[in-house]
């Protein structure tokens, strides 16, 4: 196993880190990314036209879809597993829960995936792809409209080669359109307009918009319980929206813990989640860090 897949921040020599940081500096591209732009805009426009539109079994499929993507898919599969390595599950159970992410519509596991782990290597430094340092709509959403680090860098598998090196995570990452899409005509077949704007179009752009909260607003606004090398924030209102991902600066401090929340009144329904996998016995080796000094426990070891 690489070692980018236990703590890929700390993995790559100093001279690999500078050179990285030169290659990928997130600088501002001559070229607006339209097809990009476009495509936000015409979801942005189909999330409005969602609420003249609306039904009960329309906001129902959303909100189960929004379970599936966001939750189980970005945060317990494309973050807390596949990008941190907080817990392992059978290959099966891994690859459902990829597919889950897909449906959010934030590209494929290997660009997300290296992405994220080259933000905890560089944070808030140069190099890192959406600081706040440079500027709260840059790292809320222009970085992907207007800057150099694109989809089809080669650099970025170096910060993925668990993933690249899997056939299927290859597939879906170049293919990752596909799942979302078919669900698309689906629901569109099944229940119309309602079901497609609200099942795809609104959920998605809010799914977009939640995720890029935790780029910016945990940088900027929120407590800190530890004194990372960072500017991440605990952020309570982030945390509720995403399920657990908003407390910010107890991840940046515990990366591997699959446990964000670490009192009482810190929700972290991502990590509930991931226990409840544990006691059915679809996941193994869950780590969870706590704020005391020491190494992270292992559950259902």
């Amino acid at each position: 196993m690489s070692p980018l897949t236990e703590a890929p921040a700390a993995s790559l020599p100093d001279e690999t880190l500078q050179a990285d940081s030169q290659a990928l500096v997130q600088g501002r591209s001559k070229h607006f990314n339209w097809i990009l732009a476009i495509a936000l805009a015409v979801f942005h426009i189909g999330a409005i036209a969602a609420f003249f539109f609306f039904t009960w079994s329309a906001l129902a499929m959303a909100a189960v879809l929004w379970v599936l993507g966001q939750n189980v898919g970005i945060a317990m599969s494309y973050h807390r597993q596949l990008t941190h390595r907080g817990f392992v599950t059978p290959r099966w159970v891994e690859y459902a829960m990829a597919l889950c992410a897909t449906l959010a519509l934030q590209g494929g596991p290997i660009y997300w995936v290296a992405v994220h782990r080259l933000h905890h290597q560089l944070t808030d430094r140069a190099g890192d792809p959406h600081s706040p340092r440079d500027g709260k709509w840059w790292s809320h959403m222009g970085w992907l409209l207007q800057g150099t680090l694109r989809n089809r860098n080669t650099l970025l598998k170096r910060y993925a080669p668990d993933l690249t090196r899997d056939r299927f995570y290859r597939w879906l990452s170049y293919y990752h359109w596909i799942p979302v899409t078919a669900l698309g005509v689906a629901l569109f077949l099944i229940g119309g307009w309602p079901w497609l704007l609200w099942g795809i179009f609104l959920r998605v752009t809010l799914g977009l918009h939640v995720t890029w909260l935790v780029n910016s607003a945990t940088h900027i606004w929120g407590s800190r319980r530890f004194n990372t090398r960072d500017d991440s924030r605990n952020n309570w209102w982030v945390a509720l929206l995403t399920g657990g991902e908003g407390w910010h600066n107890n991840h940046h401090a515990h990366p591997v813990s699959t446990s964000h929340g670490m009192a009482w009144y810190e929700l972290d329904f991502n990590y509930w989640g991931i226990r409840i996998l544990g006691f059915l016995g679809l996941a193994k080796r869950i780590k969870v860090s706590s704020p005391d000094a020491g190494p992270a426990r292992i559950l259902h070891g």
